[in-house]
């Protein structure tokens, strides 16, 4: 019953939890049971019907070759040859949204037997939006602050590596980013290698941000600066995110990236599985 989805049974629930498995249980006269015993039995088998995780089915066409060709350069290769020493590899892309929450009640530190109390009603105080470049090989964050996001934000982040060594000089760059409308298609590629010709634009494939380094930088961002959002106001904001910045490029190593192209190909042919075993699943289900 556990795993089964509730609404199969025809029970009005997103999800089971222990008490509702336990009186589902009565009220089928399957068994009396109280709810710390099917905890029990669940916990025996290492089920957990009350949590979940999302998915998405790939819907790229390309997906393996793109994916590939991050990879390829997260390892030092492009085309089947390795990048030299004066080649640099960057992961870009920004995060959006970041508020500046006011709080009505001053924040309070954690004490003993005590965690911090955030109050929850707060003022806003605007939002901007944090863009990154990231050298994935060198582990050194490039930041700046935008009112909005665009491609104009975007190609001054873009401007501000370019512009320093050793990337003014490099044989190529390659900047890896998403699919977000600031570098998205050819025309940003056109446009990046219009400005700067030894820049080389890399998309991820669709619907796979998690290609992209920068977002494990935008996760330690979001646990150790953002939140909990308590911030006066937006120059309070910024000031945060470039203090962090040179504090994190003081002390940051490289990302240890173990997924590789095999890794790719091994998901590909699971996804693959699993769809026909669906499909077949599916027809049998059919009546005649």
């Amino acid at each position: 019953m556990a795993c089964q989805l509730p609404a199969e049974a025809g029970t009005p629930l997103s999800r089971w939890s222990c008490p509702e498995l336990a009186r589902e249980a009565m009220s089928r006269g399957i068994a009396s049971v109280s709810a710390s015993t099917v905890r029990r039995w669940l916990d025996q088998d290492a089920i957990k019907p009350w949590q979940h995780r999302s998915w998405i089915f790939i819907t790229d066409p390309d997906f393996r070759p793109k994916a590939a060709r991050v990879l390829d350069l997260y390892a030092r290769s492009w085309d089947g040859e390795p990048i030299g020493a004066d080649e640099y590899v960057i992961s870009a892309d920004e995060k959006t949204s970041i508020q500046a929450r006011c709080r009505c009640h001053p924040t309070l530190a954690p004490g003993q037997a005590r965690a911090m109390r955030v109050n929850h009603t707060y003022g806003r105080g605007g939002a901007l939006a944090y863009l990154a470049a990231y050298d994935v090989h060198h582990a050194k964050v490039f930041g700046r602050t935008e009112a909005r996001t665009g491609i104009e934000p975007f190609m001054a982040l873009v401007a501000q590596v370019m512009s320093q060594e050793p990337y003014a000089s490099a044989k190529r760059v390659f900047w890896i980013a998403d699919n977000g409308s600031s570098h998205r298609g050819t025309k940003a590629a056109d446009r990046l290698a219009a400005a700067f010709p030894n820049a080389v634009l890399v998309h991820t494939p669709v619907h796979a941000s998690w290609l992209n380094q920068v977002e494990i930088y935008f996760s330690v961002v979001q646990h150790k600066v953002v939140s909990p959002n308590d911030f006066t106001n937006l120059t309070q904001v910024r000031d945060r995110l470039g203090d962090f910045e040179d504090r994190y490029n003081a002390t940051a190593q490289p990302f240890q990236w173990r997924f590789t192209t095999s890794d790719l190909d091994d998901l590909l042919a699971r996804l693959d599985r699993h769809t026909t075993d669906h499909q077949e699943e599916s027809s049998a289900a059919q009546p005649d």
